[in-house]
C-alpha cells in the first residue's frame, strides 16, 4: 500500500462568517522560531480589510439587540469549545512560539477562564456601570451603557492565543462587532480561535479576523468612517500615533497600546471603553 500524501493546510481570513482567501491572492509562511515551514496564512489586503468592515456593520444590529443573556450564552459556548479543543491550541501555540506544552497549556487554559470571565458580565456590567441620577424635579434620570458599533483591534503582537482573547472578548461583551488583526507571527491560533467562533452560535460578522501585517491593514482601519472605535492595544511598535490622527478625522474613540506581559488584562474598564451612556428621563407620575 502506497504512503498517503498529506493535505496541507492554507490558514485563511475570517470574513462574516466564512474562510475566504485573500482577494489580493497573497500568502505568507508561518515558520518554527527555527525557520522551519508549517503553514501559508492568507495576508490581508486593504480590500479584505473593508469587507470586514461591511460584515462587522451588517451585524451590529443583531448582536447589539440580542438580550444580555444571550450574548452571555454565547461567549461561555465559546469557552466550551476552546476547552473540547485544549489539545490543538497547545500544539499549534509549541510549533509557533517555540515553548514547552506546560507553557502553552497555561496560556490556552487563562483563554479559556478569561472568556468565562466575560460571558459572567454581560448581563451584569449594566447594572454595575449604568445610575439612577439625582435630579431636582418628580423624575427618573437614568443612564444605561450602550454599545459604540464597530470596533477595529490590533491584537498583541507577541501572544498567540490569550491576547487575542483578552482583546476581542471585552468588545463583544456590550454587544459591539469586531475585526481584528491577529499576531502575524501566530496566525495558526487565530485562525483556530476563527473556527471554534463559527461553531459556537455566534452570529455572522460579529468577529473578523484578519491575518498578515498590522503595519499595511491598521491605516485602513483607522481612518474607515465605519469603524466607531480603535483599539491599539498590540500597536506599540507601529506607528501608531499617525493611526491616532487618521482615526480622529472621523471621530474614531481610540485606546492606546499597551505593554507588559499582559497587557489586555481582563478588567471592567476594557468592557466600559467600548460604551457610550444614555440617559433617559421619566415621570414619576403620570398623574
Amino acid at each position: 500500500m502506497s504512503k498517503r500524501l498529506t493535505v496541507p493546510k492554507t490558514y485563511k481570513l475570517f470574513i462574516g462568517g466564512t474562510f475566504p482567501r485573500s482577494e489580493s491572492g497573497r500568502t505568507y509562511e508561518v515558520t518554527t522560531p527555527a525557520g522551519e515551514f508549517l503553514a501559508n496564512a492568507a495576508l490581508a489586503s486593504r480590500k479584505d480589510a473593508r469587507d470586514a468592515v461591511v460584515a462587522a456593520r451588517g451585524a451590529v444590529k443583531g448582536w447589539s439587540g440580542a438580550t444580555a443573556y444571550n450574548r452571555g450564552q454565547v461567549l461561555y459556548r465559546v469557552a466550551e469549545v476552546l476547552e473540547g479543543r485544549r489539545a490543538q491550541f497547545i500544539d499549534e501555540i509549541v510549533r509557533t512560539g517555540g515553548v514547552t506544552a506546560a507553557v502553552a497549556g497555561a496560556e490556552v487554559d487563562e483563554a479559556i477562564d478569561r472568556w468565562v470571565w466575560y460571558a459572567g458580565w454581560c448581563d451584569k456590567f449594566a447594572q454595575v456601570t449604568g445610575s439612577g441620577n439625582p435630579v431636582a424635579g418628580p423624575y427618573f434620570n437614568i443612564s444605561v451603557p450602550e454599545p459604540t458599533g464597530v470596533v477595529a483591534i490590533v491584537a498583541p503582537q507577541d501572544s498567540a492565543l490569550l491576547g487575542l482573547v483578552s482583546a476581542i472578548a471585552p468588545a463583544l461583551v456590550a454587544g459591539n462587532t469586531v475585526i481584528v488583526i491577529a499576531a502575524q507571527a501566530h496566525p495558526l491560533a487565530a485562525i483556530g480561535l476563527a473556527e471554534v467562533l463559527a461553531t459556537s452560535d455566534l452570529p455572522a460578522g460579529v468577529v473578523n479576523i484578519l491575518t498578515g501585517a498590522p503595519a499595511e491593514i491598521a491605516p485602513w482601519l483607522a481612518s474607515h468612517p465605519d469603524v466607531h472605535a480603535l483599539d491599539l492595544v498590540g500597536a506599540g511598535d507601529l506607528d501608531w500615533v499617525s493611526l491616532q490622527i487618521a482615526a480622529a478625522e472621523t471621530l474614531t474613540r481610540v485606546l492606546p497600546p499597551e505593554r507588559g506581559t499582559d497587557a489586555a488584562a481582563p478588567s471592567l474598564e476594557r468592557i466600559t471603553a467600548f460604551t457610550e451612556t444614555k440617559t433617559v428621563w421619566h415621570p414619576k407620575s403620570m398623574v
